[in-house]
């Protein structure tokens, strides 16, 4: 299994002066340029690190919001590129759905996988609904313009005699010529975030390897399987590593030690959902029967009852505490033979996978205790990760 370390870069010096809404809307005045400098290299320095620790880096990006302030997931995965030398590198990812220039996106993959020698994974990510109104596109078109985007960037990768044209739906060039061609051949391994059997399937057809989070104990299994069932049917090969589990991890000397520092990074979760009701859910976003079963679920919006304990009961995110988020298979806490257990568990309920996607760092977690959590966490979970299905 390879595992990635994941952290949204948040700036939360700026939470205590939010209320309704952590995206979208807030001031950018609340950011402090000397502040977030501090910040932007601390989180750096911590992927770095994992250079030394065995440990893959994962990056993403959200805009206009608090709770992740890295807003172009290539910038810091072209710092890392040349700052480490063996992990590989993953960006989940490139809201390609909502750039307007796909061509730009196959430059900065090609260049980024020649700079790292052939370590870059792609990600392409469809969005969350509050990214529609920042980037000022119609949610009509989101998956018609996603889908284009990724045959259009998977073209531009592969095409290697000249210049060629393309009239779309959503994207017209006159003349394409991505200048370097990536490293990797005929393209970096391409990843998608999914969260329904549906998705899982289209992403199983184009044989992508798919991440999961927030699925937890409940959904997560139907998702797995889906893709399992496709992949079969269009003949690709499946494997365990065309599967990624994301869980927020805190490793410590004791259960407690380990406990707080989950607790501590779960903050994500309590804060991540905070937006405006009005960007929950653009109209176009989601289909009017997806719409209407979310709105069913505990009289909630868009998103409520997506995070689950295994008996089903729906919990509250922004109330989540570290036990509920362990049941709900969403965190794995404690001391190192608790979270490898907790992890065995989980692994053999959802018939396996080939990538853990761990949040090592999240809300209000020292840079201190994020070296002490991923460094304990390599040294002691990671060698036996090897032991998962036997």
């Amino acid at each position: 299994m390879k595992v990635w370390h994941f952290s949204e870069m948040a700036y939360h010096p700026a939470w205590p002066e939010l209320r309704d809404s952590y995206r979208v809307v807030i001031p950018n005045r609340l950011f402090n340029p000397q502040v977030g400098a501090d910040l932007y290299h601390r989180y750096l320095d911590e992927w770095a690190l994992c250079d030394e620790l065995g440990i893959n880096i994962m990056t993403n990006e959200h805009h206009a919001t608090a709770t992740c302030a890295d807003s172009v997931c290539t910038i810091p995965m072209a710092i890392l590129a040349r700052e480490t030398k063996n992990v590989r590198l993953l960006a989940l990812g490139m809201p390609i759905g909502n750039r307007n220039d796909p061509i730009r996106v196959a430059e900065e993959y090609s260049m980024l996988d020649v700079i790292s020698r052939g370590r870059i994974e792609m990600g392409f990510v469809k969005g969350v609904p509050f990214e529609i109104s920042p980037a000022n596109t119609n949610p009509a078109d989101l998956v018609g313009r996603f889908w284009e985007a990724y045959d259009l960037i998977l073209k531009a990768m592969t095409s290697h005699d000249g210049p060629f044209n393309w009239e779309g739906t959503h994207f017209h060039y006159r003349s394409v010529n991505v200048w370097p061609r990536p490293w990797q051949q005929p393209y970096p391994p391409v990843w998608m975030p999914v969260g329904s059997p549906g998705s899982a399937m289209e992403a199983a057809e184009r044989g992508m390897t798919i991440g999961v989070l927030n699925t937890g104990w409940v959904r997560t299994p139907a998702i797995f399987e889906a893709y399992r069932q496709k992949a079969a049917e269009v003949g690709r090969p499946m494997t365990p590593q065309r599967l990624a589990y994301m869980a927020l991890i805190g490793v410590g000397n004791t259960r407690e030690e380990g406990e707080r520092r989950a607790d501590q990074i779960l903050d994500y979760s309590r804060t991540s959902g905070i937006v405006a009701p009005q960007f929950m859910n653009p109209p176009g976003y989601a289909s009017a029967a997806h719409s209407a079963q979310a709105l069913r679920m505990s009289g909630g919006g868009f998103r409520a009852g997506r995070i689950q304990s295994r008996d089903g009961r729906p919990i509250d995110p922004r109330r989540m505490s570290v036990a509920e988020a362990i049941d709900a298979g969403l965190s794995f806490a404690g001391t190192p033979d608790d979270v490898f257990v907790q992890l065995r568990a989980f692994y053999d309920h959802v018939g396996g996978f080939g990538h853990l996607l761990m949040m090592g760092q999240g809300g209000l977690l020292s840079h201190e205790e994020t070296v002490a959590n991923l460094t304990l966490f390599s040294e002691e979970v990671l060698p036996r990760l090897g032991e998962l299905g036997e």
